[in-house]
């Protein structure tokens, strides 16, 4: 018998597999099966700052603009701040899956100030969180902001954080980095614990009928996998950030790779959003079947095996390896015959 125990952020865990950020996380029925299939941990949908500051405007618009409109008002108007605004709904749902399930509750916060940033944190943590998620999103549309402006941005978010904070906290961040290996080399000295590759970005398409920006949510396929393992294999052994691969992890094979290339840990949203919390049981069985053929008994002993600093061909995973791709295609035999 294989045994997946791994560790992360300092928590013991049965499993690699976590329920990621999602929707999936407001269905207590549902975690409690992704848990009783071998969910190591579950990790919370992002709190937003600017959801939060948008309830607050909009309450103390609606209701204390009418407060002093007659003498009678106060009587049957409340104030805003009677209102269960702020963190306080994600702060008792926290507790809630921290009294609900077996494992560790991770928060994931998503914010936009700094003072934001820190204050949200703190909530979640005297909420009882194992660990807080940053989610670094930001998309810019600022002509005069640079990349190293936006890093900067960043790293002291992240540093005024773990400052304040003594649970541990995990840095999810986008794959659009112009030198990602020497920014996540930053994030480490910030006193973060571990990295998540990466958060999707969600981008808009355009509705040619309704001549409007649409707003669909497409889930992840596995062809989104190999972004987050040359990342993950680049890092893995030089570094002391624990690593998590999160999107494009489908099946159990999806996750033996993420963990052949260094990652501790996977998050798991489409497929079970597909095809139900059910489904992570059978992942947890295909990882183990594969590592048991590929002959370890361990997650330990497979993680990493096919790093930068271990493959047979280390190349691979560096700029060689592109032009040996290109050189390598060969076209479909219906392309020859066209032409």
């Amino acid at each position: 018998m294989v045994d997946l125990a791994t560790d992360w952020v300092g928590l013991r865990l049965s499993s690699p597999l976590l329920v990621g950020a999602s929707p999936l996380t407001d269905d207590l029925e549902a975690l409690q099966a992704c848990v009783q299939g071998g969910a190591g941990a579950v990790v919370m949908r992002s709190l937003f700052e600017e959801q939060i500051v948008a309830e607050q405007l909009g309450a103390h618009r609606w209701i204390d603009s009418h407060v002093d409109m007659n003498a009678e008002a106060r009587t049957f108007l409340p104030e805003s701040d009677a209102l269960g605004l702020g963190s306080g709904p994600y702060v008792a749902r926290i507790r809630k899956l921290r009294e609900s399930l077996s494992v560790p509750v991770i928060a994931s916060l998503n914010g936009t100030t700094v003072g934001g940033w820190i204050d949200l944190a703190r909530d979640l943590e005297q909420a009882g969180a194992a660990g807080v998620e940053l989610n670094l999103y930001e998309v810019i549309t600022d002509m005069s902001e640079t990349a190293a402006t936006l890093e900067s941005r960043q790293l002291s978010v992240v540093w005024s954080v773990v400052e304040k904070l003594q649970i541990p906290v995990i840095v999810k961040l986008s794959p659009f980095y112009s030198a990602f290996p020497g920014f996540a080399r930053q994030i480490e000295q910030t006193g973060a614990r571990a990295i998540v590759l990466f958060n999707r970005f969600y981008q808009p398409d355009i509705d040619l009928e309704g001549l409007d920006v649409s707003r669909d949510v497409r889930l992840s396929t596995n062809a989104e996998l190999p972004l987050r393992l040359h990342a993950c294999a680049i890092l893995s052994g030089r570094t002391s950030l624990q690593l998590a691969v999160s999107g494009g992890v489908h099946s159990g094979d999806d996750a033996v790779k993420a963990i052949m290339a260094g990652a501790h840990v996977v998050q798991v949203v489409s497929v079970l959003l597909e095809q139900g919390p059910q489904k992570l049981a059978s992942l947890r069985e295909e990882v183990r079947h594969r590592l048991s053929r590929l002959g370890y008994t361990s997650l330990e002993q497979a993680r990493g095996v096919l790093s930068l600093n271990r493959a047979p061909d280390p190349h691979a995973w560096e700029r060689l390896n592109y032009a040996r791709l290109l050189e390598s295609w060969q076209p479909r035999p219906s392309i020859r015959s066209f032409r």
